[in-house]
């Protein structure tokens, strides 16, 4: 086994999910992540967790909705109870195919998510952590030759996490004690977007790769919080795959809050889909800013692309609790998807008029022009 793969597992279960003896862990391995799957096993074993072990796979989640008639039992007990139970859930992408439920009909997919609503929000109330395993079709769908996407990963993944938290953390108390967002890129050759939104009262993570930190992805490196009131237009330029549908350069024009018009250069009717799931999907649910310069280039995943230095992400859909005060609910959605923006030119981030990023350079770095 290649020694990386020993690292990121160790990573994952001590720095990531902080697992203890004793605690429940689900753990969910994706098609072709079987040697993490297997290192991650270990780790569990040595740290004395109790583990079930489940099998996530595309191409078995296609059979099955292929095949179903499209009325689902909303959130089976046997589903529930083993998300109820658990304290962590780790999940472990990988997949041989990255469009694999390309040919689903999108109606089939919405009433899928739709229905399973309650088995999502109990998987969320665990310390769950979400990373993924380089595989030959991830690497495919990156560019990227095998060996130069382990690289990738791993560079991304094993890294000195809390040195980069002390750095997000600079960024989170400026987002804290703000009360209004505005970003704006003004390119020749793209819209333009100019978007504020407000994030008074809410509560900004420092997604620093941990749950000690609220942060239940790895790799991570982002701030995030949950605004409301949005208003303006947003241009997302990053190209994505969304449900193994491709959509790219997508608009969205804001209006007390909520989409009132959109448009897409690919995948627009899978965005309308997206849109169209329920009321909360036409909300904000995430404003997330990108601070892991150790992902260097986008490879259409919204795992790695959305942490990537030098951009910023907006997500429709329900927000996260880690970012609400205690008792209030925020925008609630069955879905969350992320759409990013490049920030890298001709660009700036402020926070109550105060401009904190220009260009894609933190108001702390070195070539920040104010």
């Amino acid at each position: 086994m290649d020694e990386r793969v020993r690292e990121h597992a160790e990573v994952l279960v001590d720095w990531s999910a902080r697992i203890e003896a004793g605690d429940d862990v689900v753990l969910d391995v994706a098609e072709d992540a079987h040697e993490l799957g297997v290192a991650v096993a270990e780790k569990l074993g040595e740290r004395g967790a109790n583990v079930v072990p489940t099998y996530g796979s595309d191409e078995v989640t296609r059979a099955y909705l292929r095949g179903h008639g499209g009325e689902f039992d909303e959130d089976p007990a046997h589903e529930l109870a083993l998300y109820e139970r658990a304290d962590s859930v780790l999940r472990i992408g990988g997949g041989r195919n990255t469009t694999a439920t390309a040919d689903v009909p999108s109606e089939t997919r919405r009433a899928y998510r739709t229905a399973r609503q309650g088995v999502r929000e109990a998987r969320m109330d665990t310390d769950w952590v979400s990373t993924v395993h380089p595989t030959r079709s991830l690497a495919q769908q990156a560019g990227m030759a095998y060996e130069e996407y382990q690289a990738f990963v791993y560079d991304a993944v094993l890294r000195d996490w809390e040195a980069l938290a002390d750095e997000m953390a600079t960024m989170k108390d400026l987002l804290d004690a703000g009360e209004e967002v505005r970003i704006v890129v003004d390119r020749d050759d793209r819209p333009k977007t100019d978007v504020t939104m407000s994030i008074d009262g809410r509560t900004v993570v420092n997604s620093a790769a941990s749950v000690a930190y609220d942060s239940h992805n790895l790799p991570s490196g982002e701030v995030f919080t949950a605004p409301y009131a949005t208003e303006g237009q947003a241009f997302f330029d990053v190209p994505m795959t969304i449900n193994a549908t491709r959509v790219r350069d997508v608009r969205l024009t804001f209006e007390d809050g909520e989409v009132v018009d959109f448009a897409a250069e690919t995948g627009e009717e899978e965005l309308a889909a997206i849109l169209d799931t329920d009321a909360g999907a036409r909300r904000l649910g995430e404003l997330g800013i990108g601070m892991n310069r150790g992902i260097d280039r986008f490879t259409d995943s919204i795992l790695f692309d959305e942490k990537m230095g030098d951009t910023i992400h907006l997500a429709v859909g329900r927000a996260y609790d880690a970012c609400l005060p205690a008792g209030e609910s925020g925008n609630d959605s069955a879905v969350h998807v992320d759409m990013i923006a490049d920030v890298s030119e001709s660009s700036f981030i402020a926070v109550d008029g105060e401009v904190v990023q220009r260009n894609g350079t933190f108001r702390w770095e070195d070539g920040f022009e104010g």
